[in-house]
């Protein structure tokens, strides 16, 4: 294209959406890599075996593929929904309590022989150890699977965002269950050699030493060990209440939109004067790159705004290159007190995407839109008035304007139909003559070799805008006489509404405006409290709210729906698994143990409630159970033998200590660069992240103690009764 332009002229690409595509993928397979190292490291130093390592390390690169392979299937691309939530640890979960039994069984096996074990031998015992853990491990990967289907039933922007995210690790999920049932064990035979043994490990020793006290200490106390367990839930729900809500966290996209409001009046001469003085002013910041603004309607309309509204793009410099601890709502600060120099004109900070995205969703440009709706303009411009003036003094508003509905002046030809009659001409033919003169009406073309153009009559500019010339066009009769326009219409310059908007049939004013340095179900709460106390609307006007906290409304009214889908699949799949609604319900207390993390890590991180917060408790109700389901099968399995309950559950915990603080090591590891990543997209990553970190820290540590606990409790009691 360049190759065709002339010697003096150059295209410079100015906003290139590639660029912050590239930027958050390029974040995304950061965190995949760091998350994987970080898992096949503590699978190095947790199983002591290269060789298992090794193996099990091996499910990540083939469930990928078979992820991928269902990614291109359905036809979802890789992006930062798609691939931001895969946890390689949740992906080998099932694989490491495979291997890790195996490895035990053969060192236990070659311990006993006193000798090498042979290759038959080999194959043996780590069938007998697959077999073992089989039943567990595939409800416990199939529970996790589930849990996610719930999500492809979110609608809306939320069902957009997520829904390729769910397909995504059910896709890699599925393929890493498939793979830990049938090429686990068979390469399991292959490569661990009958030599195996458990190395001495000094950090897993003292842990099962200090385990075991813990755990004695626990059972012979359990009405303090539940008290507790209780308060922390407890506590927990409190502090979610404080949390404040938000729809999803803001995308930084690497540049800026502000747009600038002026009167509806305005000239095109002065908008380029004032706009070209808001653009030196705001490349006075160094963190600017370039700045480049769009005003009134172009030829093709995709978005039409008047001579009054320009959308400034502010391209920003990476980084790196900011000014040491700057961060972005502090920019926005100081190029809102730059704009102050330039006056008759007020502005509102967005992003291109963010701004274009609440436009075509919610009909509203900011976070928050007020909409005033009734019948009488003036009274809606008025109540709109009052409204924007209430919500300026609510803590966290910005960028607070109203809906350009001011009177413009605009010229208004009324036909006089007793004086056409008169002269013989109708409606039609009056109207017409206004829209030629006025508009301009094409009469023919000009060809100038391939190009053609069309050739308008219209009046000078300096006619259009004087009345009295107006009145004096002469407009011809049917019967071939002439009249001036004056005398068959009442021709004046009224003031008119700039715009009437409607939604749902009825005419509507919108305050918008921007929430920041607080959560924003927080605002509209207490907004929605002034608004009550101060305000009261005239008949006829009533008020709704839009923008992103209608987004939030629906979105959590449906995960009131999708959460309770979640943990009631996640229940009847393990009374399927186990066959006892009691050892299921005890299974399941590691879900509001792991929401109780979730939500403290949400506190401490200084995060709202949002829906990728959401969406990240449900993957973790589903990991939460995958500790329990192991630990009870252990336990179940020494009853079995004839062992006591007490002498059951201490052994069967401290049997499944390494492989359930193996699998919940991975599973947080994987996760924990994405929950510190501070690229492109890792706002909207971080809550998810962070729930699924948190969570499976505390539904780890109190499990441990508090499934064995209720075990051996609900054990004792069902055998007291049946004495």
């Amino acid at each position: 294209m360049r190759e065709d332009l002339p010697p003096d002229v150059r295209v410079t690409p100015v906003y290139d959406r590639a660029e912050l595509v590239n930027n958050t993928v390029a974040t995304v397979l950061t965190s995949l890599l760091e998350g994987g190292l970080l898992v096949v490291a503590v699978l190095f130093i947790l199983l002591g075996n290269i060789r298992a390592a090794l193996v099990v390390a091996l499910v990540i690169p083939f469930s990928m593929l078979f992820a991928v392979l269902g990614m291109q299937r359905f036809g979802i691309s890789g992006n930062l929904m798609s691939l931001g939530a895969i946890d390689f640890g949740l992906i080998v979960d099932g694989a490491v309590v495979i291997v890790e039994n195996a490895v035990r069984r053969l060192a236990d096996a070659r311990k006993h022989a006193g000798r090498t074990l042979s290759r038959s031998e080999v194959r043996e015992h780590v069938g007998w150890a697959a077999q073992q853990v089989t039943r567990p491990v595939a409800f416990a990967v199939t529970i996790i699977t589930v849990v996610y289907l719930p999500v492809l039933a979110l609608e809306g922007t939320e069902g957009k965002m997520f829904k390729p995210m769910a397909f995504t690790v059910v896709f890699a999920l599925l393929g890493a269950l498939i793979l830990s049932l049938t090429a686990v064990p068979a390469l399991a035979t292959l490569v661990l050699s009958g030599d195996t043994r458990e190395p001495r490990n000094v950090v897993m020793q003292a842990t099962s030493r200090a385990y075991r006290r813990t755990l004695d200490a626990a059972m012979r106390l359990p009405a303090i060990t539940l008290g507790i367990s209780a308060a922390l839930v407890v506590g927990a729900g409190l502090l979610y209440m404080r949390l404040g809500s938000e729809f999803i966290p803001q995308l930084d996209e690497g540049a800026l939109v502000v747009q600038s409001i002026r009167l509806r009046s305005v000239s095109a001469g002065e908008t380029i004067r004032l706009v070209t003085a808001a653009e030196r002013a705001l490349l006075t910041v160094p963190e600017v790159a370039t700045v480049f603004s769009r005003s009134g309607t172009a030829e093709v309309a995709t978005d039409p705004m008047p001579m009054s509204l320009t959308d400034a793009f502010i391209m920003l410099k990476p980084r790196r290159e900011w000014r040491r601890g700057l961060t972005r709502d502090e920019l926005v600060h100081e190029m809102e007190e730059k704009l102050k120099a330039v006056p008759g004109q007020a502005y509102s900070f967005s992003q291109p995407i963010q701004l274009r995205f609440a436009e075509l969703v919610a009909g509203v440009k900011s976070d928050v839109g007020v909409k005033v709706f009734g019948d009488d303009m003036a009274t809606l411009k008025k109540t709109a008035g009052e409204v924007a003036a209430l919500l300026k003094d609510v803590k966290g508003a910005e960028d607070v304007s109203v809906e350009q509905v001011d009177d413009i002046p605009a010229l208004e030809v009324r036909v006089d139909r007793q004086a056409i009659a008169r002269v013989g001409m109708n409606v039609a033919d009056v109207l017409q003559w206004v829209e030629t003169t006025m508009g301009g009406k094409p009469l023919g073309q000009i060809i100038e070799g391939d190009r053609r153009f069309d050739l308008v009559a219209t009046l000078p500019e300096r006619l259009r805008g004087d009345v009295e010339a107006i009145r004096a066009l002469p407009i011809a009769t049917p019967a071939g006489g002439v009249v001036t326009l004056g005398s068959v219409a009442d021709i004046a310059v009224v003031q008119s509404p700039a715009q009437i908007s409607r939604e749902s049939g009825r005419r509507r004013v919108v305050v918008q405006l921007n929430v920041r340095g607080r959560d924003l179900a927080g605002f509209v709460a207490e907004a929605q409290t002034a608004i009550k106390r101060d305000l009261k609307l005239p008949e006829g006007v009533y008020l709704t709210w839009g923008g992103q906290f209608e987004n939030l409304q629906r979105a959590q009214s449906r995960l009131m729906l999708v959460a309770p889908m979640a943990l009631g699949l996640i229940f009847v799949l393990l009374f399927m698994t186990f066959g006892s609604v009691r050892q299921a319900a005890l299974i399941f207390t590691g879900v509001p143990l792991a929401v109780t993390g979730g939500v403290l890590s949400l506190w401490l991180r200084g995060l709202p409630f949002s829906i990728s917060a959401g969406v990240g408790f449900i993957a973790l109700s589903g990991v939460a159970v995958l500790n329990g389901v192991v630990m009870v099968s252990a336990i179940n399995g020494l009853r079995t033998r004839g062992m006591g309950v007490l002498e059951a559950v201490r052994e069967g915990a401290a049997i499944r200590l390494r492989p359930v603080l193996m699998t919940a090591l991975v599973a947080a590891l994987g996760f924990v660069p994405m929950a510190l990543a501070t690229g492109p997209g890792s706002t909207v990553q971080r809550p998810v992240a962070t729930v699924v970190v948190g969570g499976i820290v505390t539904s780890t540590l109190l499990s441990l103690i508090v499934l064995p606990t209720l075990y051996a409790r609900f054990r004792r009691r069902k055998a007291e009764e049946a004495e």
